[in-house]
């Protein structure tokens, strides 16, 4: 007998008319727990806790990708769970993981990301197991992470 797994449930929470600078702030009280995901969207800010798993899962497409590059001799660096923010767009979120490749060069040695001067990361990994409630797919469009050119993101 074969049973199908009951889809995950990661626990959520949707704001409306929230104010850049409170998402601002928000960043920096959950920089302190990484596992907390801030998604914010013209005013919408869904706050999306742990979900055990996932980290594992993101680490292991990490590694596939770190073990990838190195064959293909391509430069990388790894941008983490770094939160892509642009206040113009009014945007942010936070992938799992995301790298720069073909932008590495011009990342090299940067400990701060500034989305308005830097390039965006060339591929962000999302193990989505849940649905969000906002288009995080879209924002990854707007922060520009779906271009086109020499690599697209896998967003």
């Amino acid at each position: 007998m074969s049973t199908v797994p009951k889809p995950r449930k990661r626990p959520r929470l949707v704001l409306r008319d929230v104010d850049w600078k409170t998402y601002a702030r928000l960043v920096r009280v959950f920089n302190e727990r990484p596992a907390v995901r801030l998604t914010y969207d013209q005013g919408k800010l869904e706050i999306m806790g742990p979900l055990a798993g996932i980290a594992g899962e993101a680490e292991f497409l990490g590694q596939l990708l770190t073990a990838m590059t190195e064959e293909l001799r391509l430069p990388l660096k790894s941008g983490g769970s770094t939160t892509l923010k642009r206040r113009q767009l009014l945007k942010g979120l936070e992938p799992d993981k995301c790298y720069w490749i073909a932008s590495e060069a011009q990342m090299r040695g940067k400990t701060r990301l500034d989305l308005a001067a830097d390039p965006p990361p060339d591929l962000a990994l999302e193990v989505d197991v849940t649905s969000s409630s906002l288009n995080r797919m879209g924002i990854y469009a707007a922060l520009g992470c779906a271009r086109s050119g020499a690599w697209k993101a896998a967003c």
